[in-house]
């Protein structure tokens, strides 16, 4: 399915171009169109400002401008499924394998190199697991509020959530991410996020995202510990900037810190707000990019 561009017609704090690129399933064929914004200089060292669950590139509103003027090429793609791209229909269309396939052949069909990641939520378990692929294409990572499980299990919190996507009859994803937020949305922005999701049915990809997380029997474990061989011996600058109000991913950085080669001398700080820090502290998750994409172009 895909949305209808009137969806999205009330929006007006979103003032960027829509680019899209189409990618084929590589089980079915069947073609996905993928949105993505693409602001700065066309030659410039790239920032990827991945989003997560149920969310899309519209999070990243108050920051794609500050870092395309400060010189960088900002690309800001939707998880197939959400936003502007194209949505499966069936809950059983999406995995986590998928998702990886897809954005890997994505940022392939635009040749994107010389890359800072700017990842938070699932745009770090798709994100972080592009890294670990092609390392090459990558200068730097900047996490927030995110990881990249390898088993184990599931928090409390977040087990709680994994239910309610699941279970919930109601899934109002405007309102879920407002209670994600430390300040309040607004109706106008509570409405964008709603926008990709005019009826129930557009809604598998939000739905089944919390079941995909690997945590303890989840298909994708041995993946997950492939990559993680991968970030063990990254020397590249792995800087964490995770919040201090979220309760699902508040502490994750230990994962990463000492454990990742290329988190030694990184400045790690600790963002305010809760898991959607792109709305709380969007100056803050710049500032820990900037100084990450800076270190890139000076290699």
């Amino acid at each position: 399915m895909r949305t209808p561009d009137a969806a999205f017609a009330d929006i007006h704090d979103f003032p960027f171009a829509s680019h899209y690129c189409e990618i084929r399933d590589a089980g079915s064929g069947t073609p996905l169109r993928i949105h993505y914004i693409d602001e700065g200089p066309r030659d410039a060292p790239v920032v990827l400002m991945m989003h997560g669950e149920p969310t899309w590139c519209y999070l990243y509103r108050h920051m794609i401008g500050p870092v395309a003027a400060a010189g960088f090429r900002v690309i800001a793609p939707d998880l197939v499924g959400f936003g502007k791209s194209d949505k499966p229909a069936a809950k059983s269309d999406y995995s986590y394998a998928a998702h990886v396939g897809w954005m890997r052949q994505w940022l392939v069909a635009l040749d994107l190199t010389n890359i800072t990641l700017a990842c938070q939520d699932w745009g770090s378990l798709v994100g972080l697991r592009l890294a670990a692929a092609m390392p090459d294409r990558f200068s730097g990572v900047v996490l927030s509020n995110g990881g990249l499980p390898e088993g184990g299990p599931a928090p409390r919190p977040f087990a709680i959530w994994r239910a309610f996507s699941k279970w919930s009859p109601l899934f109002p994803i405007g309102r879920i991410i407002d209670k994600g937020t430390k300040r309040a949305l607004s109706d106008a922005e509570i409405a964008a996020y709603d926008a990709p999701f005019p009826e129930a049915r557009y809604k598998a990809g939000a739905r089944i995202f919390p079941a995909l997380v690997p945590f303890a029997g989840n298909p994708a474990v041995p993946d997950q510990r492939a990559a993680w061989q991968v970030f063990e011996a990254w020397d590249k600058p792995f800087l964490c900037a995770f919040s201090n109000g979220d309760p699902i991913t508040r502490g994750g950085e230990s994962r990463f810190i000492g454990r990742v080669p290329g988190t030694a001398g990184q400045p790690h700080r600790t963002l305010n707000g809760g898991h959607f820090i792109q709305e709380d502290d969007p100056d803050g998750f710049v500032a820990a990019i900037l100084e990450v994409a800076r270190q890139g172009g000076q290699e």
